[in-house]
Order: C-alpha cells, then sequence, then structure tokens
C-alpha cells in the first residue's frame, strides 16, 4: 500500500471516529453515561455494534476520549481568545456568546458534569475531567484580571473566582435549552456581562 493510500485511510479512520464520539454525545445526555451501552452510541452513530468495536475497545475509552477532546477545544478556545487584541469585557462577551451559539453545549455540559460526579465512571477520567476543567479556567481568570487592572470588571473578587462564576453561569444556561424540555427565555450576552462589569458613573 502506498504512503498516499496509508495517509488516506488514516484520515478516514479519524473522520469515522469523531463522527461517533459526536453521536456519543447527544445520546449519553439523555440516557445518562451509566444507562448509555454501546449498542446505543453504535445505533446513534448509524454503525454496527462490530464496526463500532473496530474504532474503540468500550465506552469508557469512547467516553474518556469524548470528553478529553471537548474540553481541550474548549481550553484552546478560552486561550486564544485571552490573548487576542481588545479589552477584557470584548473577550468575555466573545466567550459567552460562542458558547451561547452552540445549540450542543447543554449535552457537553451536562456530559462533563455528570462523568465528574458519577461513580460508574472510571476514578482517572472523573479525575481528569475535573483537572481539565480547572485548568480551563485560568484563561478566564486572566482575561478577569486584565479587566480588573483596566478597572472595568469588578475588582473585589478573586479572579478565579470570577472566571468559575462566568463560566458556570454561561454552563448552566445551556442547561435549560435541552430539547422539549427548553425554558422560554433567551440568555443574552450583554446581561450576562454587566453581571462582571464595572458600573460607569455618568
Amino acid at each position: 500500500m502506498s504512503p498516499r493510500n496509508i495517509e488516506k485511510d488514516l484520515q478516514l479512520r479519524e473522520e469515522r471516529k469523531k463522527h461517533i464520539l459526536n453521536s456519543t454525545v447527544q445520546v449519553t445526555a439523555t440516557k445518562g453515561i451509566g444507562a448509555t451501552h454501546m449498542n446505543d452510541i453504535a445505533a446513534a452513530a448509524g454503525i454496527s455494534i462490530g464496526n463500532l468495536y473496530h474504532y474503540f475497545k468500550s465506552k469508557e475509552e469512547i467516553f474518556g476520549e469524548l470528553l478529553y477532546a471537548t474540553q481541550s477545544d474548549y481550553g484552546h478556545l478560552v486561550t486564544e481568545v485571552s490573548q487576542m487584541k481588545g479589552n477584557a469585557i470584548e473577550k468575555l462577551r466573545y466567550i459567552c456568546s460562542t458558547w451561547l451559539a452552540n445549540s450542543n453545549n447543554w449535552a457537553f455540559t451536562i456530559l462533563i458534569q455528570t462523568a465528574r460526579t458519577t461513580e460508574s465512571v472510571p476514578l482517572e477520567i472523573r479525575k481528569a475531567v475535573t483537572e481539565r476543567f480547572t485548568n480551563n479556567l485560568q484563561p478566564v481568570a486572566a482575561i478577569m484580571k486584565e479587566g480588573q487592572d483596566g478597572g472595568i470588571i469588578i475588582g473585589k473578587e478573586d479572579p478565579l473566582d470570577l472566571a468559575f462564576y462566568f463560566v458556570s453561569l454561561i454552563q448552566g444556561l445551556t442547561l435549560q435549552r435541552a430539547p422539549g424540555l427548553e425554558i422560554n427565555i433567551t440568555p443574552k450576552t450583554e446581561s450576562i456581562i454587566r453581571l462582571f462589569q464595572v458600573e460607569l458613573r455618568k
């Protein structure tokens, strides 16, 4: 087999694995990690159970890889935003609006939180999820500190605490948008940002 064909096969394999991971998100968020089985994931991905095992050995492996990919993507996003030009309010606005615009983030949020609290999830995965969540707060805390130093973000709180409040708030709001259970209120980015913004005196 030529190097070109090997490269093409590897690319196709990665695309199929990504499809399986994407298909796992909503079925797991809906059924719960403990109640989701390989058959459920195969059905959601539209493949046979045998084909699924060709890509993943177990549902724990799927969950571990899915959680890693999801949290890593988010970590890259907030790190890039923290280094962008613009002030802290603009950066928080971008993170907030981007998160709220993703219609699947309710499922990601459920997946991450249940992975941290479900005893059937291996302890090493629960610890890794919590560690990545904590690490991903750091770029947001840096934005909060930048805003405090510039006098546009409320200044009495620890920047890491503010980052935790901000992330928890926008993630929590997405939970209200699960299909069929939506709360008939649209979260407004500006209303969220004002909670962390210094009120300018006229």
